[in-house]
């Protein structure tokens, strides 16, 4: 069956991959994307195009910066595997830049050759030809049976492999493409109702986006870009080894991908979506920061782009973020930051027999904890202790200051082992605290580091020297998985496997009243380990980490030993020396301090595993909610402390066990001895605390003692046993019920573990009427006995019991009980109260019962408030509230007591304005819900009052500033107490509320009123007043929005603003900010509110803005708030538009003048609050904030419809319209930001078409006088319009076919089609400038309006139409085109003469061609196409000298186009570009064009010299100087490229000649330079007489002349090249050249430099070729030919240099020459060969250092000739020897004479060829030309001479040992050249 053509291409997508069995098959992958063409008859089978994404191979030959192509491959595939998505219709032209090799356009006829449809491949444009009947790409058509099977092929295909096609360099026109359409659902839909427009260049696809881009467009925009960065810069990463960046690059697409992946499966929570969203956008920015790309505005909220329907402030301030900053700018948080760590415990790698503990808490480095701990418990093998402790090894350590991530915060374990131990029989004592003594003593576990530590591994000193850090290599094996379990908790009832809960592990006695023996279970400490995590905290990453496990130094063989016995003491038993002092806390310290001579590996307990990931938050909880998938049910561990103000009720007390202090003859009190001894050393050195919380009565509060975060309440706690002289450092928290702390007191027990309790310890917890104030305590030790173990004893009455005992040392009779010389025993403790219930400071608690006091005490004591800590106040703030509003209720009237109150409250309130706390929710939450004082608010009112009466008074002044700061809560607890006043009012049934109602209205107007008065006082001293009042203001309105109605309110705001219109200063900058709160009040958000709002803000911005001379710092400020103030309103504005535009006008003009700097800096742009907010940048881009900001307010204001309506004159109007366009000319020119900025630049681009269409309607109703006022016509007006009108639509920023794909997708999504709409607006105003045309002229030109005062622009307009005209957009081509048609009719109508605008056309496209490197030549044609069509009518009117010209005019710019696609795009390489650059000036000076002459010619200088071609640069600028005279009478006129001064044509020759000749001695071209130095020397000598000149022009030949006779020349190479076969361009084929190489460069060199150039040649050995197809080079090596008849050849001793010098000048003909048949190697008299002459078309050297083969002769040489030769090489080579040997100094043997004696030897020895007889032979044979003998035998005089010097010189430089040698040379050169 035959194959169908599809009626439209269809794309598909490969569902279903495809492995080929024929040569014919494509193979498919998941995925691939399709072109299909043509259908099997039954429509089983496809053929069509398969798009690849670029080979990377391919960036190996790309140009630097392009994109690389798809690949496309073509072939046959089942139609089960791919599923059609739409359909592409073919309307449009096709872009020639994107066409594949097709026929050529044909320039006579302006047509194509043949026809081809394309494909479209990710934005670039593929084509194929359709011809013939055979399909696509040589394909047969293709049949399938009734089978369905696969169709067999009937002719040659090539399709068997994906055979990659490339982009043609030249295209064809009118040739049909496809714009992507939908499917089309019904037969007559075609396709219409799809949602966006079509792109307006054919075959781009401008949409791309996929079936989810409506939900979620990042999956789309992801996609794009990862496409285009393949595209574009993975090859040039690769090339130019920028493998860092590479790396980057690729975890971000890593990134990118995996959010991609999870955008489109819809797997995220809410609020992971939006984070990831956020992440993805400024991925994407980065990767194009990386990449050098423009930056896209993406919304972080959606991920789409934001489009021109969007705010310009958005999208502007986006733009500016994501350009400028690396991370989004974090809102200033209104709170305090707080951090959190999780810290999960993952696995514990050791070797141990017991179970194991693991204690972690964060210390500082002094070790002091900030967090309370967290144990883990684990059995022997690493797991966790209890099937329901699984899942429980993680902690949240929560609420750490920014201080404390800022100063070093370490996370610490302490790691213990269970042990345990069967003693005696035991009993209880029944007293829930101790065991009975025991016979046996066990050991304890000894904390003491050891001398001679190993220092540690390498690997295990990271950060700052120490051991174990944060950022130390990932574990190469994972450790266990499971989480922490809950430990035990030490108390009377000892659980199966004790815990210990702290930071160190005790020693505990598990005892049963049952049992007759008891077993002592205890732990020892393994080591210990730190992780420096202060600076991980501030980051944004999670880590695992391995914390390395550390033992006092030489403890590890004691440690390791196995405990044996009973006997000896604990601290004999522990491995380590008793007594050193030398603990594990201090060890602790070593490891943080990098001590590394203190510790070294624990023995058993090797590492830990942890997993570490930090948090921000201002609340843990509401963290753990906002993170549930990890933080679900997880522990927290609080810190130690308030990081901020507390928001939460917290009663905490922790309490730190210090060390034992136990001198030298301590002893312990005692009521009725005075004193006893302690025990001996050796029975009391295992030391144990017991703790336990009591109430005066002795009874035990229950379960109030925690050791750990995630330990459960006990009652009774016993510490870790230590030796006397170490220290327990452990803290507990005690959580008591409120009633209890002040009555409450802990009891300690001291006792020697397993021995019975020997001393006690007591400290209350409330003193002198306050809980006892933080700090250490010593605590004194009693002898514990049945007299004070008791609080109150019963034992002897009065004065026994602990609590009759002084519990620390102090006061008075302690003292007397100890003897002479005796020291009391003691304990230190640490106490820390961490309460929002409790208070320390005396003054507050005295506050707090201000009922129990007087009036004087009651003043005395408010004066004091002021100097109470700030924490205290903030821990009971409600109550200190309470006890303030409770003194002013009931003191009120009383002036003095209620301006006490009052300021004591501002004092309050300025602690909770303090940034440290952040307390206005809570005081908010007070107010709302606890505050309950009606009648406070008169009496607030009438303190306020009094501060405003006399606010010059300097008391009052100060409290005045201090009520300004906290004015809102001020404002807040008055309309609290009125509204709780007037429901009381109500209740009690009291009349006249209207009347309490007016005197409160009237007290608060009052109020305002005074304020006003403040804010036009201009007194000094009261700016700071002012200044706090105008920027808190807009926080005390809402306050009061309960009380009055929002009339009144906002009558208030505007007298108030009114009352500000005479500040200065800074004082002006706080009103506009004040202004923008207005704006974005909520109070104001009523219709008509915002309505007066921005009337009214009409006035207050205009003095601020505008017009002015003078742009100082403050005034730019001032703009820029202003453009805050319109960015809050632009909503809401209207008619106010046309009052704001010129003040946007006149401010952008100002800034403007003042220029752009580089800026270090960036201010966030529209700023809310005065200072600005800044942040530092990396780079130093030019920018200016304002204008930035003026451009976007410009283009908000301008898209609000009520239009723009101007009440100004004629002249102001014009002066406001020309202002107008040239700021929208700067902003479309990036004055006013980074080009980079892609999003906002193509914003703006849209907003100005907006404008333009505003005031093109202007324009025309206003400056377009009637015909007869012709003279009224504003021509600079409508100039400025056209200029910034084609400006715009002339965009390189809009030329969507040139853009890589994520480009072009933005661009047509912020603008769509602007340029179809700029065109539109173009041919109705340049139709509305024109005149009424005849009917004669209708019929000729077929033009409606013509003339008029469109000839005011020709030619100042043609130079922009021509640029519109070379654009690949139909529609303002079309426009353009026809533009261009009524200048040329205008021009010849007026003149009779195109030249004019021909020359404004060429000039015009040579700038373009030179600015925007167009190098495609059918696209810029197409324009002359349809100029042609529109000029068809007049061609129909035989001998029409318009369409003479016309013709004329279009082949001239036909050619010069042609000539600039050649020059600025030659891919042969350099001389074939200089050659195009020749043909191009030659056009340019046959249409005297000198100026773009003369820059050609330079830019051709440029081009040599690129290549170090110095001679060729000198020929080069020869052209330029060729253009003047010696004439020192001529002016010409100065150059801007290249720059040159006014001058006369004499000095301007001059200089180009003094250039030429440095540029000719730099190339050693001799002979150029002599000629150009002897044509200057005449001009001085016989023109101008500048003698002085003169003898330097001789001094510099004298030089010359002597560099030519010492040989200081370059003998360049010169090589026949012959390009054979049809391959070749017709500018090479079957032509052969001699070109010049370098003076180094040998016959393989030059071949692989040629074979570069021509890749697809091939090099020949010979002239013979297979076949006339492909390309194929001959290349020989050439010399000159001599001419052996000159003079120099007559003459004797003439130099060998100076000979080759002038053999070598300036040469036309080289040879080859090969050796003919039949010579005698031996006599030289039959040396014939063949020479094969070949004549140049130019001497040599040439600009092209090439030169065409004009003619090719073959002769023979005769053997003079070649003995003239031979003897002529051997006189250089031997004369070069002799050069190089002459200076060297005799007799020095370390010379090497090796070369200068085997060249001797070869000459007195073996004669040259057969020696001087057969050379005399030839001389004295008459039958050949005397001149020949006679060259000859000069020739072999000069050989003798120089060989005599040779030899001189040997003989000087000859060693003695060789001198033998020499002698023999010598006489053998004598005797065979004796004449």
């Amino acid at each position: 069956m035959p194959w169908i053509p599809l009626a439209r291409i269809a794309f598909a997508i490969a569902t279903h991959p495809f492995n080929p069995t024929t040569r014919d098959d494509l193979p498919l992958e998941l995925g691939d994307e399709l072109y299909i063409i043509e259908s099997c008859n039954d429509g089983q089978w496809f053929r069509g195009y398969l798009v690849a994404p670029p080979s990377l191979l391919a960036g190996l030959t790309s140009t630097k910066g392009a994109t690389l192509e798809a690949r496309v491959f073509s072939g046959i595939f089942p139609a089960a595997c791919v599923d059609i998505k739409e359909y592409l219709t073919t309307e449009v032209p096709l872009l020639p830049e994107d066409s594949v090799e097709g026929g050529d356009y044909d320039y006579g006829s302006n047509e194509v050759s043949n026809r081809q449809e394309s494909v479209v491949i990710n934005g670039n444009h593929h084509s194929s030809q359709h011809g013939d009947s055979n399909g696509m790409n040589g394909h047969s058509r293709y049949s399938a049976d009734s089978n369905g099977r696969r169709p067999k092929s009937n002719g040659n295909s090539n399709s068997n492999n994906r055979v990659s096609r490339t982009k043609s360099s030249r295209s064809k026109r009118n040739r049909r493409s496809m714009m992507i359409t939908p499917p089309p659902r019904h037969p007559g839909e075609n396709g219409y109702n799809r949602p966006r427009p079509p792109a307006p260049v054919p075959m781009l696809k401008v949409g791309d986006e996929t079936s989810s881009f409506e939900s979620e467009p990042l999956v789309d925009e992801i996609a794009s870009c990862l496409r285009e960065w393949h595209a574009a810069n993975l090859h040039e990463l690769l090339l130019n080894s920028e493998y860092p960046l590479l790396d980057e690059i690729s975890s971000l697409v890593h990134q990118l991908d995996l959010s991609r992946r999870q955008l489109l499966h819809s797997v995220l929570t809410k609020a992971e979506l939006v984070a990831t969203r956020e992440k993805t956008v400024w991925a994407l920015v980065r990767g194009n920061k990386l990449l050098s790309r423009e930056i896209i505005v993406r919304d972080p909220n959606s991920g789409r782009i934001l489009t021109g329907d969007d705010s310009s402030v958005d999208i502007t301030t986006l733009q500016s973020q994501m350009s400028l900053l690396e991370y989004p700018p974090t809102p200033s948080q209104d709170g305090i930051t707080l951090h959190h760590l999780l810290m999960e415990h993952r696995a514990f790698v050791g070797v141990v027999s017991e179970p194991v503990t693991l204690v972690f808490y964060l210390a500082t480095k002094q070790n002091v904890p900030i967090s309370e701990s967290f144990a883990v418990s684990l059995n022997a093998q690493g797991a966790p202790l209890g099937s329901k402790n699984l899942g429980k090894m993680q902690t949240l350590f929560t609420d750490l200051s920014p201080r404390d991530a800022t100063e070093d915060m370490f996370l610490v374990v302490r790691v213990y082992s269970t042990m345990s131990v069967v003693s005696s029989p035991v009993t209880s004592s029944g007293k829930g605290h101790h065991a009975a003594p025991s016979e046996t003593t066990f050991g304890t576990v000894k904390h003491s580091a050891m001398n001679g530590a190993i220092p540690p591994s390498k690997g295990e000193q990271r950060l700052k020297g120490r051991v174990s850090v944060l950022f130390s290599p990932r574990p190469k094996t994972s450790g266990n998985e499971d989480s922490p379990t809950d430990s035990h908790a030490n108390d009377e009832n000892f659980p199966p496997h004790p815990v210990p809960l702290v930071p160190s592990s005790p020693i505990v006695v598990a005892r049963d009243a049952q049992q007759i023996s008891q077993r002592v279970t205890f732990q020892k400490a393994l080591g210990v380990g730190v992780l420096d995590v202060g600076r991980f905290v501030r980051q944004d990453q999670a880590i695992e980490q391995v914390m390395r496990i550390f033992a006092p130094a030489g403890m590890g063989s004691a440690a390791g030993s196995p405990e044996k016995g009973h006997g000896g003491s604990a601290g004999e038993k522990g491995g380590g020396k008793s007594g050193d002092g030398e603990d594990w806390d201090r060890l602790i310290r070593d490891v943080i301090e990098s001590r590394t001579g203190k510790f070294e590996k624990s023995p058993k307990a090797d590492r830990l595993h942890l997993y570490l990931r930090p948090f921000t938050s201002p609340d843990a909880d509401s963290l753990i909610k906002a993170t549930p998938t990890l933080l679900h049910n997880v522990n927290c561990a609080q810190k130690i402390g308030f990081s901020g103000a507390p928001t939460k009720p917290r009663s905490d007390i922790y309490i730190t066990l210090g060390n034992p202090v136990l001198p030298r003859h301590a002893l312990l009190l005692h009521p009725k001895l005075g004193s006893c001894t302690l025990p001996a050393s050796s029975y009391f050195n295992s030391l144990q605390i017991s703790l336990e919380v009591r109430r005066p009565n002795g009874e035990k509060i229950k379960d109030c003692i925690f050791s750990a975060s995630n330990a459960p309440g006990v009652t009774v706690w016993k510490s870790l046993v230590v030796a006397r002289d170490e220290s327990w450092n452990q803290t507990i928290r005690l959580a008591l019920d409120e009633e209890d702390v002040p009555s409450a007191h802990l009891f300690m027990v001291l006792s020697s573990v397993p021995h019975a309790p020997t001393a006690l310890a007591w400290l209350p917890l409330w003193d002198k009427g306050a809980f006892l104030r933080d700090g250490d305590y010593s605590l004194l030790l009693h002898k514990y006995d049945e007299w004070t173990s008791s609080p109150i004893s019963t034992v002897s009455g009065n004065g026994n019991g602990y609590l009759n005992q002084p519990w620390a040392p102090g006061g008075e009779g302690w003292t007397v009980a100890l003897p002479m010389g005796g020291a009391a025993a003691m304990i230190k403790v640490k106490t820390y109260l961490c309460s929002t219930k409790f208070s320390q400071n005396d003054v507050l608690l005295s506050l707090l019962q201000w009922k129990n006091m007087k009036e004087p005490e009651l003043i005395t004591l408010l004066k004091k408030v002021v100097f109470v800590s700030e924490m205290e106040v903030v821990k009971l703030l409600r109550e200190v509230f309470d006890a303030l509003f409770g003194i002013l209720v009931e003191y009120a009237k009383n002036m003095e007591m209620e301006d006490l109150v009052f300021i004591a409250l501002v004092t309050v309130l300025g602690i909770v304005y303090d940034r440290r706390f952040h307390l206005e929710p809570i005081v908010d939450v007070y107010a709302e819900k606890h505050f309950d004082y009606p009648f406070a608010a008169s009496c607030l009112l009438r303190s306020f009052t009094r501060l405003l009466q006399d606010p010059t008074n300097p008391e009052s002044s100060r409290g005045l500033r201090s009520t300004f700061k906290v004015g809102r809560h001020i404002f807040q607890f008055i309309a609290k107490a009125r509204e709780q006043q007037i429901v009381k009012e109500a209740t009690i049934g009291l009349n006249g509320s209207n009347g309490g109602s007016q005197t409160f209205t009237k007290d608060l107007q009052v109020i305002f009123k005074l304020l006003e008065n403040l804010m036009r006082n201009s007194a000094a001293m009261l700016v700071g007043s002012q200044t706090l009042a105008v920027q808190h203001f807009h926080t005390w309105l809402p306050e009061m929005a309960g009380l009055v109605n929002r009339e009144q309110i906002l009558l208030v705001a505007i007298d108030f603003m009114d009352a500000c219109s005479d500040v200065k200063g800074k004082l002006v900058l706080y009103k506009l900010v004040l202004i923008i709160n207005y704006s974005r009040s909520l109070l104001f958000s009523q219709p008509e509110d915002r309505r007066a709002l921005t009337l009214n803000t009409v006035r207050w911005l205009a003095p601020h803005w505008g017009k002015t001379d003078d742009v100082t710092g403050q005034w730019r400020e001032q703009v820029r708030l202003c453009c805050s103030v319109l960015a809050a309103q632009v909503e809401e504005l209207g008619e106010e538009v046309s009052e704001y535009i010129p003040k946007i006008i006149d401010s952008y003009r100002a800034i403007q003048a003042t220029g752009r700097h580089e800026r270090e800096t960036f201010s966030l742009l529209f700023p809310r609050t005065y200072p600005f907010p800044t942040k530092n940048i990396t780079e130093r881009p030019v920018f200016d904030e304002a204008l930035i900001e003026l451009a976007a307010i410009l283009a908000a204001v301008s898209s609000i419809p009520t239009g723009l309506h101007l009440d100004l004159g004629e002249d102001d109007l014009a002066k406001f319209l020309m202002d107008d366009l040239q700021v929208h000319m700067s902003i479309l020119s990036c004055d006013a930001f980074p080009d980079s900025w892609l999003s906002v630049h193509i914003y703006q681009h849209k907003s100005t078409m907006r404008t333009l269409e505003t005031l093109a309607g202007i324009l025309v109703d206003s400056f377009l006088p009637d015909p007869d006022d012709a003279e009224k016509f504003n021509t600079e007006l409508w100039q400025a319009f056209f200029t910034t009108l084609l400006m715009l639509i002339g965009s390189d920023a809009l030329a969507l076919e040139t853009f890589p794909e994520q480009k072009r997708r933005a661009v047509w999504k912020v603008a769509g089609d602007v340029r179809e709409q700029g065109a539109d607006l173009l041919r109705r105003t340049w139709e509305a400038i024109g005149w009424e045309t005849s009917s004669e002229d209708k019929r000729r030109f077929g033009i409606e309006k013509m003339g008029g005062y469109q000839v005011q622009y020709v030619p100042g307009l043609v130079a922009p139409i021509v640029e519109l005209c070379l654009s690949v957009h139909e529609g303002l081509r079309s426009v353009a085109v026809e533009v261009l048609q009524t200048m040329v009719v205008s021009e010849w109508t007026l003149s009779q003469d195109l030249s004019v605008i021909q020359a404004e056309m060429i000039d015009s496209l040579d700038r373009l061609f030179k600015s925007k490197r167009l190098t495609e030549s059918i696209t810029q044609k197409l324009f002359i196409a349809d100029l042609i069509e529109l000029f068809e009518p007049l061609s129909q009117i035989p001998n029409d000298p318009l369409t003479v010209k016309v013709r004329d005019l279009l082949h001239t710019i036909d050619q010069f186009l042609d000539l600039l696609v050649a020059v600025h795009n030659t891919p042969l390489g350099e001389a074939y570009h200089i050659m195009d650059t020749l043909r191009l000036m030659e056009f340019l000076k046959d249409m005297q064009k000198e100026d773009m002459f003369i820059r050609y010619v330079h830019q051709l200088v440029g081009v040599q010299l690129e290549s170090q071609n110095y001679v060729e640069a000198g020929l080069s600028l020869q052209l330029h100087a060729d253009l003047y005279q010696w004439d020192t009478t001529e002016k010409v006129s100065a150059l801007i490229d290249p720059p040159f001064p006014d001058q006369t044509a004499f000095e301007r020759r001059e200089a180009l000649f003094l250039e030429m000749i440095k540029l000719f001695e730099d190339g050693k071209s001799w002979e150029n330079a002599l000629d150009t130095y002897k044509e200057l020397a005449h001009q001085y000598e016989n023109v101008v007489f500048d003698y002085a000149k003169l003898g330097k022009c001789h001094r510099a030949m004298a030089k010359i002349h002597e560099d030519i006779l010492n040989g200081d020349m370059l003998s360049p190479q010169f090589f026949r090249v012959a390009y054979l076969g049809m391959g070749f361009p017709i500018g090479l084929r079957d032509r052969q050249f001699i070109v010049q190489g370098s003076h180094w460069e040998k016959l393989a060199q030059f071949s692989d430099r040629i074979q570069q150039q021509h890749p697809a040649a091939k090099i020949i050995s010979s002239g013979e070729i297979d076949s006339v197809e492909g390309q194929f080079i001959h290349i020989t090596a050439v010399r000159p030919e001599h001419d052996l008849m000159h003079p120099v050849f007559q003459r004797a001793k003439v130099s060998p240099n100076t000979r080759e010098f002038l053999m070598q000048k300036r040469p036309r003909s080289f040879s080859c020459s090969r050796p003919l048949p039949g010579n005698d190697t031996g006599r030289p008299s039959s040396w014939w060969s063949e020479k094969t002459i070949y004549n140049t078309a130019e001497r040599f050297p040439t600009i092209l250092r090439r030169s065409e083969i004009l003619s090719i002769s073959t002769v023979t040489v005769r053997p003079v000739e070649n003995a003239i030769e031979a003897v002529t090489a051997k006189t250089r080579e031997l004369s070069l020897l002799e050069k190089r040997y002459a200076d060297m100094k005799s007799g020095g043997d370390g010379h090497n004479l090796n070369p200068l004696t085997m060249s001797l030897t070869g000459a007195v020895d073996s004669p040259v060829n057969g020696g001087l007889v057969g050379y005399r032979e030839l001389v004295d044979d008459e039958r050949v030309a005397i001149e020949l003998r006679n060259a000859l035998r000069m020739a072999i005089l000069d050989y003798v001479f120089v060989l005599k010097k040779c030899l001189a010189v040997h003989g000087q430089l000859v060693p003695n040992s060789l001198r033998s040698m020499h002698e023999n040379m010598m006489r053998c050169m004598y005797s065979l050249f004796v004449d």
